[in-house]
């Protein structure tokens, strides 16, 4: 079935399930806890996101329009290097400044003028249009050696993060009328289903995490014909293939159904829970069985505080709720998104507060205080067995004996910023108290981690992290002010009849 038939045939099966529910318009029953009364706090909001667009201004190049990976709290040393992710991550945050008078559309449109003229001249991979993952921010060049330690880097194109520079570039083409037309040219030439694999082992296929262009001399790559039979063969990361639905991933099937490139098919492909007879995983799930066109789903969640919560790879905020800075998946998957984003930010709650007692919340992938990068997560919410943790000790949850006490638990802020959109009074709280209790802040917003019982800080500002509070600010202080550019007719054509179908296994 093409996945033009599959769509029309789709949209009249998901008419009943969410036709009523318009953009932004939240059912209740997925803010158990309350959204919070707009207009509240808008002061201290937009004093936070400020602040934080001065650190990713801090981190744009002047020349080039490309923003560095990350930079010191003072604001004054850039990492070197940028990827599609980050530079995805500074468009849609121009627009989100714009859109809050925190810059003017004359500086708005400069700004992003200057990065696609950049983006146009890079090297990349013609056939598909995809950008390679590493580029040096100064000049738009590809990496060929690590900077922080002189390794050698062979281009690889990865899946995920493109995923977040389509979707801005296609923002930016709605929300910037005289850089339309440039966003589209780039946008348009990128080919999703170059990732897409039909063959994988479980109907409805699945999307590889990426591809090389020379050979990397890495055992777990496989020189395959390109899975869109244009170009030469490429070296696919054919140890890694993005399986499960509550992953930032998710929005790579999201723009090539959209495209028509990748089939709905691939989206129900994707594990909500592992089967429950496969025994390794984090806990034994509960659900029930059962099928959306044609592809067979367990519809699995896990068991939380009495929670039944849809799990992550890692049980991280930005699994579950990257992608809701784009899509409105609450109004438009009542049934499963709707359901489970809600309880996922509960869930994380309960966890700070009332399990681990570090007193504070939010865990996702960050900059580590003790070090270096490290990924966070509350364990239970993640299928992974060997966890992302939310604390230095790496604190394992164990279904049938959990642990009584807990470390030094980490916090990201920016992890309570995407929380926000579902209970923006509780996440303005506890970053209220983050900046009040630790030397959590600077001219910059938010440094990027807080170890809540030691106080160790780590010092730095990530673009990608930054980008997350002002997209997620950008849906609060105006509401689903970020949704609404990428939320067009056609995307909500291709995609609310897809999602819409599911019901989650997700429950108070």
């Amino acid at each position: 079935m093409s996945a033009h038939l599959t769509r029309r045939t789709l949209l009249g099966a998901a008419a009943g399930a969410g036709a009523a529910m318009a953009l932004g318009a939240t059912p209740a029953s997925a803010n158990p806890g309350g959204r919070g009364r707009p207009g509240r706090h808008d002061a201290q909001l937009m004093r936070w996101a400020s602040d934080t667009w001065t650190s990713i201004a801090a981190m744009a190049d002047e020349s080039t329009g490309l923003v560095a990976d990350n930079i010191d709290a003072d604001l004054t040393t850039r990492s070197g290097y940028t990827s599609p992710t980050n530079i995805g991550g500074y468009l849609w945050s121009c627009v989100v400044a714009r859109d809050l008078r925190i810059i003017n559309p004359g500086e708005c449109r400069r700004r992003i003028a200057r990065t696609l003229a950049t983006l146009d001249r890079m090297e990349k991979h013609e056939p598909s249009g995809m950008f390679f993952n590493w580029y040096d921010e100064a000049t738009g060049d590809v990496l060929r050696v690590w900077p922080d330690d002189g390794n050698a880097v062979h281009p690889f194109v990865s899946s995920v993060d493109m995923g977040w520079l389509g979707a801005a570039l296609y923002l930016v083409a709605q929300a910037d009328s005289s850089n339309r037309k440039a966003a589209l040219r780039l946008y348009d030439a990128m080919r999703w289903d170059i990732f897409y694999d039909r063959g994988w082992w479980r109907p409805g296929g699945a999307n590889y995490g990426g591809f090389w262009v020379e050979d990397p001399g890495r055992s777990d790559a496989g020189l395959l014909p390109p899975t869109t039979g244009e170009g030469p063969d490429l070296w696919y990361h054919v140890g890694h293939h993005y399986d499960t639905a509550i992953s930032e991933a998710r929005m790579v099937n999201y723009l090539g159904i959209i495209r028509g490139q990748i089939p709905p098919e691939a989206y129900f492909a994707t594990f909500r829970t592992f089967p429950p007879d496969w025994d390794w995983q984090e806990m034994p799930p509960v659900g029930q069985r059962e099928e959306y066109v044609g592809i067979p789903v367990y519809e699995g969640a896990y068991t939380y505080r009495g929670m039944h919560v849809v799990p992550g790879w890692g049980g991280s905020m930005f699994e579950e709720l990257m992608p809701d800075l784009f899509v409105p998946e609450a109004a438009w998957a009542p049934n499963s998104w709707g359901q489970n984003h809600p309880l996922h930010v509960r869930a994380q709650r309960e966890h700070g507060l009332d399990d681990a007692r570090y007193g504070y919340w939010g865990f996702s992938p960050c900059s580590n205080p003790a070090g270096g990068y490290r990924e966070y997560g509350v364990d239970a919410l993640g299928l992974n067995p060997d966890g992302y943790f939310s604390d230095q000790e790496r604190t394992n949850y164990d279904w049938r004996n959990p642990p009584t006490a807990y470390g030094d638990g980490v916090v990201t802020p920016h992890a309570a910023f995407l929380a926000m959109m579902y209970e923006r009074d509780a996440a303005i709280d506890n970053l209220t108290r983050l900046e009040a209790n630790f030397d959590a802040y600077g001219p910059g917003g938010f440094h990027d981690a807080v170890a809540v019982r030691s106080g160790q800080v780590a010092h730095r500002h990530l673009s990608l992290d930054q980008s997350m509070i002002m997209g997620a600010l950008g849906n609060v202080i105006r509401p689903d002010g970020m949704r609404r550019w990428f939320a067009t007719t056609e995307v909500e054509q291709a995609l609310r009849p897809v999602i819409g179908l599911e019901s989650f296994s997700a429950e108070a």
